[in-house]
């Protein structure tokens, strides 16, 4: 896989990522770590509304929302992650899926390939079980955008 395979934000994500030596690259998982936009209120008093993605080794829980057209059909999905702050390699990877994916239509989102996480170069510097759980964070929301569509294609 290439990163021109990638939406753009994602594609440069990963060429940053690439472009660094494996010490870098942590740095820079705990860089999005920190950016990790905070749930807005709205879903801060509601828990009920955020799925866990259990296969990550810290609590990681992740919801979306689309934004309409006038027209009918979704123009961005909005996504929303809550990672506990002493999770930050967990944290970093929902920021990391954060700014790649967030904005961008249900049709750019299912066309990202399931093993994106391994282009981030993170494989030897982090544990197959933390690699596996960004995998499927993504899958999840790739599930939950694909359920959203449902509807419209009926």
């Amino acid at each position: 896989m290439t990163t021109q395979e990638l939406p753009a934000a994602l594609a440069e994500i990963v060429n940053d990522f690439r472009a660094l030596t494996e010490p870098d690259r942590l740095q820079l998982l705990l860089e999005f770590s920190r950016e990790l936009p905070e749930l807005p209120d709205r879903l801060k008093d509601h828990p009920e509304l955020l799925e866990q993605v259990v296969e990550c080794q810290s609590p990681l829980f992740l919801t979306i929302e689309t934004e309409k057209n006038d027209a009918g059909p979704a123009a961005a999905v909005r996504l929303y992650f809550k990672a506990p702050p002493e999770a930050p390699t967990t944290r970093g990877f929902a920021g990391v899926l954060h700014e790649g994916l967030d904005g961008l239509s249900a049709a750019e989102i299912l066309a990202v390939p399931d093993d994106m996480p391994e282009l981030l170069g993170l494989t030897r510097a982090i544990t197959p079980l933390r690699m596996r759980g960004m995998t499927a964070m993504l899958g999840r929301i790739k599930r939950k955008v694909a359920a959203l569509e449902q509807p419209e294609a009926s």
